[in-house]
């Protein structure tokens, strides 16, 4: 399978039509100058007269990271709320269900902002905005109009399309609740509303908002012989039991029913700050811009969230797998990444220590190159040595979907999934690393799978479990590692 980086190219930003225009031979014309006033140039990316960026407001100093005293962190400290995300909170649901479109309603973030995205209208690459939302406390301020949203929760967007379903996966690994969307004015469900909904449960998502998204496209008769639909497709799986709110992300009505779901509904996940810190790596950039000066340049940017503990700046870090090779003999070597931390950032704030929860960026010393185009994807950052062990096998106990999700037999009825074969090929997820893995052995519930790629990961930790279906990946399971054989890495 293409992994999403071959779908867009991290440089190439949104067009302007004024720069794409061109006439029909493809030359331009010679023309009379104009007799007029001489005017500075003005970028032709940049809109006219933009009005002025309000001054934000000076956020409370961070605490020295030397002396900082771990136990008595929460998530909300306000030394920690005030500059980061204490929530990763992601859209599922199917093509054109509005996820991308709710985001921004409740954020004002645009997430698809690469120029493949604009043209074909749809995410491919994680998309990720920062929002705060708050409660007026005036007793003249009802419910639910009281909650109000601002761009500043962290909501992670990932592509829906089933082509991109290792992409979805690797967004859903750092979840802590999931907005599932449903459109109004289409059948429920659709193919890959219930794929996002099996594979959120495999990722043990436990607090999810359902949004019956378009209403202002459906008839009033129409509405209630939906809503009962949701019900019963919701019924006996995870999401049993959440709140379904209609609205209209586009016209962005009942936004504020929603920032109250987000609010009453979603408890703030227990982080354990004192753990060795583990972080999981979902972008990874090179910030430098074309031409820039030698002494200008930066080291390569890890986007991506914290699971356990607390990474501070100046903190030597290891990334692993790191760089993947074979020696003379065809075996594979991983040769580690070793950097340190030079910046920390949560959107536009810096930070001294960074805590679980939201999307962190973290510049380090690393050769920008190898950091551009997510090239880094999947990788796991910590600190130097105490990390996990890489694996170039794995044992798993499985467990199998009962039916086909999105694919249906030529009598209408959900294809059921076959089981595993000796020597098949299937696509895993560990954590957000998509890799493929050829089936070594099997018998009732186990199997042995041998990686494509290594992956960094521990024994316990949950997988998920695609086979090519019809051109496309398609999830079929999922396994708990059990036992494996690792790699000792190359040490510089």
């Amino acid at each position: 399978m293409a992994s999403n980086g071959d779908f867009s190219d991290e440089g190439s930003q949104p067009g302007s039509p004024l720069l794409d225009a061109h006439n029909a031979r493809g030359e331009v014309e010679d023309q009379e100058p104009l007799e007029q006033e001489e005017k500075p140039l003005k970028s032709a990316m940049k809109k006219a007269d933009s009005a002025p960026q309000p001054k934000r407001p000076e956020l409370p100093e961070q605490p020295n990271p030397e002396t900082l005293d771990l136990s008595k962190l929460t998530p909300l400290s306000p030394e920690i709320i005030a500059r980061q995300a204490t929530q990763n909170i992601g859209t599922i649901g199917h093509v054109a269900h509005g996820k991308s479109t709710v985001v921004k309603a409740i954020s004002e973030v645009q997430t698809v902002r690469f120029k493949n995205e604009l043209e074909r209208n749809i995410t491919i690459k994680l998309g990720y905005a920062n929002a705060k939302i708050y409660k007026c406390d005036s007793p003249e301020c009802p419910r639910p109009t009281c909650y109000k949203s601002f761009k500043s929760e962290k909501e992670v967007d990932p592509p829906c399309h089933d082509i991109l379903m290792s992409t979805m996966l690797s967004g859903a690994a750092v979840m802590d609740a999931a907005l599932l969307l449903i459109a109004g004015n289409e059948t429920c469900p659709q193919p890959q509303t219930s794929e996002h909904l099996a594979a959120i449960e495999i990722m043990k998502l436990n607090h999810i908002v359902i949004l019956q998204n378009k209403v202002d496209l459906m008839r009033s008769d129409n509405a209630l012989e939906h809503y009962q639909s949701i019900l019963k497709f919701i019924r006996g799986t995870v999401a049993d039991g959440s709140p379904v709110i209609p609205i209209s992300a586009q016209l962005k009505y009942n936004i504020d029913a929603v920032n109250e779901a987000l609010v009453q509904t979603i408890p703030i996940p227990i982080r354990n700050f004192e753990a060795t810190p583990h972080m999981m790596i979902i972008r990874s950039f090179d910030v430098n811009k074309p031409g820039a000066e030698i002494d200008e340049l930066k080291g390569g940017v890890a986007g991506g969230s914290i699971l356990t503990g607390v990474v501070k700046l100046n903190d030597e870090i290891e990334i692993r797998p790191g760089l993947v090779t074979k020696d003379e003999q065809g075996k594979i070597q991983c040769r580690p990444i070793f950097s340190r931390i030079v910046s920390l950032f949560a959107e536009h704030n810096d930070l001294k220590f960074a805590v679980p929860g939201g999307l962190i960026g973290v510049g380090t010393r690393v050769d920008p190159t190898l950091c551009r185009a997510d090239r880094l994807v999947g990788f796991v950052l910590g600190h130097r040595g105490r990390l996990p062990a890489i694996y170039t096998e794995i044992e798993v106990n499985y467990f199998l979907l009962r039916r086909l999700l999105g694919v249906k037999t030529a009598d209408g009825k959900q294809a059921k999934v076959a089981k595993l074969a000796k020597n098949e090929v299937l696509m895993v997820n560990i954590g957000s690393t998509a890799t493929g893995a050829k089936v070594l052995g099997v018998k009732a519930d186990a199997a042995k799978l041998s990686l494509t790629s290594p992956a960094c990961t521990e024994v316990g930790e949950k997988i998920a479990i695609s086979r090519r279906i019809e051109k496309h990946w398609r999830l079929i399971g999922w396994a708990n590692i059990v036992a494996g054989n690792t790699l000792e890495p190359v040490q510089q």
